[in-house]
This record gives structure tokens, C-alpha cells and sequence, in this order.
């Protein structure tokens, strides 16, 4: 197969990183063939398999939250090894026990951090999606920190962890700018509590994912769940409402914008420009940040693997330059 890379030069600058994969990914037919990996999550070999986000009950006002939801994705991923990373070997019994607990305190403090902001942001919805951005993004940061500590002394260096943790933390980013242009900051008070919870769950992180890598992506995974279930309940409650409001500003620069690399970096289990927003009103902008959330917990959840993350873009990349390599040599 011949590489597109060289139609796509005369692209502009500020287009050709994001549509480079788009163009390789319809040459092959909508088909993505990716190499062995040895991520933990499972899907079918169709074209169109669906990626299924199944979280853990989270307890809230007194009742069970589930999260399960259905994102489609063109790709046949398969769950075989990535080259040169070890197979992901099952856990002994220490391990296994030692894993049930760290989630078992997970779980706990996520459920406090709920009950504190049921009790402060009842109806309040705007506000409390800003405060749950603040805190939402703070992982990416503590990881990034101590993954480029990790570096400096040459103990760990992964260079796809840290591009798919900044893709995250510009995601996160984003959403608490649109939460601000809707007002989610305009109370003082507001301000000074996600500041404090972002500042206390910084270093918290920080010594946790030292102490724990799995255990801290556990606890962003649980934080990302929460964040899915709220938009998800607030977008049934009040979809109509929405779909009669403009979309925020930031919104449209950010889901419109013609490169979209950092976009799909971040959505590890999608082929880069697979998914295709659309901004057309408040509701859409909901939905986009919702999908968004669905995305982090996939990718938390495949950090708890060993090895069990690359970067997007890595990967396809990668694949399509062994079968181009292929096509040559058989020609």
C-alpha cells in the first residue's frame, strides 16, 4: 500500500498531522489492522465493533449508579501483545487480594468526594461541573510529574504515557473552560473549593501513583465514571432544554477545529479520526464532554495493565508503515 503522506504535502501546516491518519485510515477501506497488543480490554473483529465502558457501582444519594454505555469505533483491535511488551500474566493471590483492597479504598474516597458534592451542589449543576473539572483533571498532571521525575534518573521512560496523559489533561482542560463560559465559576466560594480540592488531590495523586501506579488509575478511573454518570443524568433530565441553547464558544474551537490530533490522542481504544463531533447546540456540547468521559475511563482502565497503553497514533501509524513495508518488498 502506498503512503499518503506525500499527497497530503501540499496541506497546510496546521492540517496535515490530523488528516494524514485520516487519509491512510480510508485507503484501507475503513479497515484498521493493529499490531498485537497486549492491552486488557476485549473487542470483535468487525469493522464496526463496539467498545462497552462497564463501570463499578458507585453509591449516590442512596442509590446504585451504573454506568454502561456503548461507543462505536471502526476498528478490529485484537488483544494479542503489543510487540516487544511482555504478555500480561494473571495475578497470584497476594496481588489479586492486594488489588480488591486498593479499589476498595478507591471506591471509598470517591464515594465521600460524592456525598460532599451532592450535599453542596444539589441543583446546581453548572457549578458543580465546574468543580468536578477542576479536580477531574489533576491526575494527568500528577502522572505527567512523576513520570518526567521517573525520567530525569532513567528508572522509567514511556514516552506514549506521557503524550496520551497531556492529550487527557488538554481534554480536561477544555472542559472546564466551557463550564467557566457558562458560569460554573461565578460564585467565589465555588472558586475556592475546587481550587483547595485541586491542590490536596494533586499531591494525594502524586504519592499514589509513586506508592501505586494502578492503584492511582483506579481512582481516576472511579472519578471519570462519576463524571460520566453525572453529564449522563443531567443530559436525560434536562435534553430538551439544552437542545434550544447555543453551544458555548470554546466548544465549537475546540470539537470544530481542523486538527484533531490531541483529540484522538487521548482515546486510546479508537482509530485516529473514527469519532466525529458535532456542535450544533448546548446538547451537543453535553454529549460531546460525556463521550469524552466514557474515553478516559477506557484509558484509565487499560494504564492498570502493565504495558497495556499506547498511543494511538503510535500504533496505526506503526501498522500502516509494516504494510507498506510489506506491499514494497512483495512488489
Amino acid at each position: 500500500m502506498a503512503t499518503p503522506l506525500r499527497s497530503l504535502a501540499k496541506l497546510s501546516p496546521r492540517t496535515n498531522s490530523s488528516l494524514c491518519f485520516c487519509s491512510q485510515f480510508l485507503q484501507s477501506n475503513g479497515l484498521y489492522t493493529r499490531p498485537s497488543t497486549s492491552f486488557h480490554f476485549s473487542l470483535g473483529t468487525g469493522s464496526r465493533s463496539t467498545i462497552r465502558v462497564k463501570a463499578s457501582t458507585l453509591q449516590q444519594k442512596d442509590k446504585k449508579v451504573s454506568v454502561e454505555e456503548s461507543l462505536s469505533a471502526k476498528t478490529d483491535l485484537k488483544k494479542e501483545g503489543l510487540p516487544g511488551l511482555d504478555p500480561v500474566t494473571r495475578p497470584g493471590f497476594v496481588e489479586t487480594n492486594v488489588v480488591k483492597v486498593e479499589q476498595s479504598i478507591n471506591i471509598f474516597l470517591t464515594e465521600t468526594i460524592i456525598q460532599v458534592l451532592d450535599a453542596l451542589y444539589h441543583d446546581r449543576h453548572y457549578a458543580r461541573f465546574y468543580v468536578l473539572e477542576n479536580v477531574a483533571r489533576v491526575p494527568y498532571f500528577a502522572f505527567i510529574s512523576v513520570l518526567h521525575l521517573y525520567e530525569s534518573f532513567g528508572w522509567w521512560r514511556k514516552a506514549d504515557y506521557l503524550k496520551v496523559h497531556f492529550a487527557e489533561s488538554w481534554n480536561e482542560m477544555h472542559h472546564l473552560l466551557i463550564m467557566e463560559e457558562l458560569g460554573g465559576n461565578s460564585f467565589w466560594l465555588d472558586r475556592i473549593l475546587a481550587q483547595t480540592m485541586a491542590f490536596v488531590y494533586y499531591f494525594m495523586t502524586v504519592f499514589m501513583y509513586m506508592l501505586s501506579p494502578r492503584m492511582a488509575y483506579h481512582f481516576s478511573e472511579c472519578v471519570e465514571k462519576h463524571a460520566y454518570s453525572t453529564y449522563d443524568k443531567f443530559i436525560k433530565s434536562h435534553g430538551d432544554e439544552l437542545k434550544n441553547l447555543p453551544p458555548a464558544e470554546t466548544a465549537i474551537k475546540y470539537y470544530m477545529n481542523e486538527d484533531l490530533y490531541l483529540f484522538d490522542e487521548f482515546q486510546t481504544e479508537r482509530v485516529p479520526c473514527s469519532r466525529k463531533p458535532k456542535i450544533e447546540n448546548l446538547y451537543d456540547v453535553f454529549m460531546n464532554i460525556r463521550d469524552d468521559e466514557a474515553e478516559h475511563c477506557k484509558t484509565m482502565k487499560a494504564c492498570q495493565t502493565p504495558g497495556g497503553l499506547r498511543s494511538p497514533h503510535s500504533v496505526y501509524y506503526n501498522s500502516n508503515s509494516g504494510a507498506d513495508s510489506d506491499s514494497s518488498s512483495k512488489s
